[in-house]
């Protein structure tokens, strides 16, 4: 039996979120050989080469965020030479150079996921990367709200365009139609799915009008020919 390859290093200092390893989502990058790993616990997020079945540590294995940042989520732009961590625990996310062929990740920016007037308490939960390239959406807990960034097509860096309220309770999850003209908001505390139009030129959203009830919606995908 093969030894699962482990995530190393020291907890984050929040007290509560950060007392050992807690990565939530492990995808393959766009190449299919490597799988990066965000770790809310460790403030890290992991790259390992794919190859025969098994996990080995990239070079670099990881790169660091700030503390208690949380890193949760991440997504690739389809140019294959961006990827975007959102981070839980201070509801921003990073923008990071990916180098396709090491997996070796290079922080370029960080922005936060919550209007500069909101003061409360929130924590972001899932990022997306709609399929043109042209903008990238993260989720609100507490504001309760879908962040909008617009990207620059030559840098890849964000501008954050604003957030638009789900219609409903802990937006745990989203995700984007295959036509890329709608987004689903799952929120998980109202019971409900609620669908978006995406404006074409400024990416935020408008409520369609569709709302279905369903007991904790945490997490949606569409089937590969779907349009």
């Amino acid at each position: 039996m093969r030894r699962p390859s482990r995530l190393d290093g020291p907890i984050g200092p929040h007290r509560t979120e950060q007392k050992q390893a807690k990565p939530h989502f492990n995808p393959f990058d766009l190449s299919g050989n490597f799988v990066i790993v965000p770790d809310k616990g460790l403030d890290r997020t992991f790259s390992f080469r794919f190859d025969n079945g098994k996990l080995t540590p990239a070079s670099p294995a990881f790169v660091e965020s700030r503390e208690s940042a949380g890193p949760r989520h991440v997504a690739f732009h389809p140019n294959g030479r961006h990827a975007y961590v959102v981070n839980e625990l201070d509801s921003t996310v990073t923008t990071y150079a990916y180098n396709r062929a090491s997996a070796q990740l290079t922080p370029l920016q960080i922005l936060p996921t919550l209007p500069e007037t909101f003061t409360g308490n929130s924590r972001a939960a899932e990022i997306e990367v709609d399929r043109s390239g042209r903008f990238v959406f993260a989720s609100n807990r507490g504001h309760d709200s879908i962040a909008v960034f617009a990207v620059d097509p030559g840098t890849g860096l964000l501008r954050f365009a604003g957030a638009d309220l789900s219609q409903g309770r802990t937006p745990r999850f989203f995700a984007t139609h295959p036509n890329g003209r709608l987004l689903y908001a799952l929120n998980e505390d109202s019971d409900t799915i609620v669908a978006f139009h995406i404006h074409p030129s400024s990416g935020r959203l408008s409520p369609t009008g569709f709302s279905a009830q369903t007991g904790s919606p945490v997490c949606m995908v569409f089937s590969p020919g779907q349009a």
